[in-house]
C-alpha cells in the first residue's frame, strides 16, 4: 500500500505544482486564466484524494485478508460507453476453498502518476480457479491510461 500513497502524494504535488506554475500566467484581464488553472488543479487533487481515501476504507473493512497481488492480472484499459477507463481484472484463487478477492486498481498516466483508483470485488472464486471482473474509473481520464494492481486481498 505504501506505493499507492506515494503515488497519491506525487499526484497531489503535481497538481500543486501546476497551480503554482500557472499562477504567474494571465491573459491580461486580471488573472482569470491563472484562477481557472488553479481551480482545476485544486479540483483534480480533491477528486484523487477522495478516490484514494474511499479505496483505502474499502480495503480496511476486510479482516483476516491475505495479500495476493501476484494472483491478479489486468488487461489493457480502454474507454467504456461513458468515456471512463475500464480494465478487465482476472483474479486467481490459489486457496483450497472458494474465496473472494478485493482488488485495488490504480489508473496511471504514461509517466506513472496516479490519476484515479478504484476497488473491485471478485466474489466467490472457486478454489484453484480464476474469475473476471471489470474495474471502471470514477471519472473520465484523458491521455494514455495504464492500469496497475495497487493491492489485492483474498478473504
Amino acid at each position: 500500500m505504501q506505493h499507492t500513497w506515494t503515488r497519491a502524494v506525487g499526484a497531489a504535488a503535481l497538481a500543486t505544482a501546476l497551480a503554482v506554475g500557472t499562477a504567474g500566467c494571465s491573459d491580461g484581464d486580471g488573472g482569470s486564466v491563472s484562477s481557472a488553472a488553479s481551480a482545476a488543479a485544486s479540483k483534480a487533487s480533491e477528486v484523487l484524494s477522495s478516490a484514494t481515501a474511499a479505496a483505502q476504507r474499502q480495503l480496511d473493512e476486510i479482516k483476516d485478508g491475505v495479500d495476493v497481488a501476484s494472483d491478479v492480472q489486468l488487461g489493457t484499459p480502454a474507454a467504456d460507453a461513458d468515456g471512463k477507463s475500464a480494465v478487465k481484472v482476472t483474479a486467481r484463487n490459489t486457496a483450497d476453498s472458494a474465496k473472494s478477492l478485493a482488488v485495488q486498481v490504480n489508473f496511471n498516466d504514461a509517466s506513472g502518476n496516479l490519476l484515479d483508483t478504484v476497488v473491485v470485488t471478485v466474489q466467490d472464486v472457486p478454489a484453484g480457479q480464476s474469475k473476471d471482473a471489470t474495474a471502471v474509473s470514477n471519472r473520465k481520464l484523458s491521455g494514455e491510461v495504464k492500469a496497475a494492481v495497487g493491492k489485492a486481498v483474498r478473504y
